[in-house]
């Protein structure tokens, strides 16, 4: 009885194993989200000069992943946030080398004072 139930229990188990992909298996861009470090709830959050943009973004939340061809460690960002447009602008991305294929997390924080905004990335 016993060999009569191990063999569909390995087909079984290793159809699993083989069934089964990493989320960055079949990766064809750069996947970002946002997470919000400050206190105000982010509007918009546009990332470099792409088409689309990160919305509604609450304190300490996180928004959806975006795809990106090219992304860098940092990146010009512009967030509209109670009112006020705060940015990030690199000066160039001279020697920088794009950052591979995979998941990574932008955590934006507002600076009040000077309306600029302190990036940090993660890789998810």
């Amino acid at each position: 009885m016993k060999n009569k139930l191990f063999l569909p229990i390995v087909i079984l188990l290793l159809s699993f194993c083989f069934s089964c992909d990493d989320r960055d298996d079949n990766l064809e861009a750069v996947n970002i989200r946002i997470k919000n470090t400050s206190s105000l709830t982010y509007d918009t959050v546009q990332v470099g000069e792409a088409d689309m943009q990160h919305t509604a973004i609450a304190p300490d939340a996180f928004s959806e992943y975006l795809e990106y061809e090219t992304a860098y460690n940092y990146a010009s960002i512009i967030i509209e946030a109670d009112g006020q447009t705060y940015t990030l602008q690199p000066i160039d991305y001279v020697g920088e080398t794009p950052l591979p294929l995979g998941f990574y997390t932008y955590e934006l924080n507002i600076i009040e004072e000077s309306n600029g905004v302190e990036l940090t990335l993660v890789v998810d």
